[in-house]
């Protein structure tokens, strides 16, 4: 495990709920700051579990948790508001006043449409991603249970998409604007008493000034392209750190039980078709092999799934964690199970 978090600026873990994610994750981030690296650990799950893990506040505005370590928990619900409150204002800087009313009655709607979470929690996670490549040495991702993480990670490339999509279109709306105004341009100026273009700068063309209406508009045009264009390069970006294998590394976090592994194999196939590499995984609550008859009978049941994992992910490299005995609560436990995962016990001072 050490091995693959030195590698890489971004982890991102994801599994199956209830089987420790947050708890990987936050071992993973402790045991690379305590061999001295800046690690900014970020929590889209909104359960909340980190701050509960760590027994501290941690919330959306963020804290320091320890040396080196800093945490952050993206509310959803915050963000989503967040994310349509500038929207909303952007749109009625960009439209008409008349339309006012229009615009609150589409935020209103869009609050509640399919994917407008996702798409949220993804624009606070790109300027996450952003912002921590210039400030921290590495990002680790506690993300939400597979079906959402999954989702997370092709997020970027369909909304880059979607994105191109609406600068074509923007692109398609102003040259056929700038026909139109030649056209109506050439037709009142030869209807005046046969004067000529360049005898009419009242037409707006041919270098003349356009008129208050058309600039207005025009500078609408040019903000909502620059928009788009910010837009696109924060989801390229995404995309490209994501995508990268020698940047990041996704972990999955899993029990040895039908489902979980059935879930795992899904989740690779999903990140696969995502173009996102899939770095390892953690099986963990392992039973021990010497606890009597029935731990015994429970790790050789484990045995069978894993075998069904190794045939599934023959090449994805596995660390198994063992069933501890009491709950993982605060930095000394977390370094405790951070030992188990093979970070050493180097803290750099």
């Amino acid at each position: 495990m050490p091995e693959l978090v030195a590698a890489r600026r971004v982890v991102v873990v994801g599994g199956k709920g209830g089987v420790g994610k947050t708890a990987v994750s936050s071992a993973v981030a402790l045991g690379e700051a305590r061999r001295g690296r800046r690690v900014l650990l970020v929590s889209t799950d909104p359960a909340h579990n980190l701050g509960h893990l760590w027994g501290a506040d941690v919330g959306d505005a963020g804290t320091t948790l320890a040396p080196r370590l800093d945490a952050i928990e993206i509310d959803p619900e915050r963000t989503t508001e967040e994310h349509l409150r500038q929207v909303g204002e952007r749109l009625r800087r960009l439209m008409p006043p008349h339309l006012a009313g229009e615009v609150d009655r589409h935020l209103s709607l869009a609050r509640d449409a399919p994917g407008m979470h996702e798409a949220a929690i993804l624009e606070r996670v790109a300027e996450v991603v952003e912002a921590s490549l210039a400030s921290y040495d590495l990002l680790v991702l506690d993300t939400a249970p597979s079906g959402h993480t999954a989702r997370l990670m092709a997020l970027p490339e369909t909304l880059t998409t979607w994105t191109d999509g609406l600068l074509r279109r923007e692109e398609r709306a102003r040259r056929l604007g700038e026909a139109e105004r030649g056209v109506s341009g050439r037709t009142t100026a030869r209807d005046r008493q046969g004067r000529t273009l360049a005898d009419d700068p009242a037409a707006g063309v041919l270098g003349a000034p356009a008129g208050p209406v058309e600039t207005e508009q025009g500078d609408r045009n040019a903000e909502i392209r620059d928009v788009l264009l910010r837009r696109r390069a924060r989801f390229a970006l995404l995309r490209s750190v994501f995508t990268d294998p020698a940047a990041t590394a996704f972990v999955v976090v899993l029990a040895a039980e039908r489902l979980p592994v059935l879930e795992t194999v899904e989740l690779a196939e999903q990140l696969r078709r995502a173009g996102v590499h899939l770095g390892g995984l953690v099986v963990n609550k392992r039973s021990p092999a010497d606890g009597g008859p029935l731990l015994a009978a429970r790790r050789a049941h484990e045995d069978q799934y894993l075998r069904t994992l190794d045939d599934a992910l023959p090449q994805a490299p596995r660390v198994e964690a063992p069933l501890l005995p009491d709950d993982l609560v605060g930095a000394a436990a977390l370094q405790r199970f951070g030992e188990v995962l093979g970070f050493g016990r180097t803290d750099v001072r």
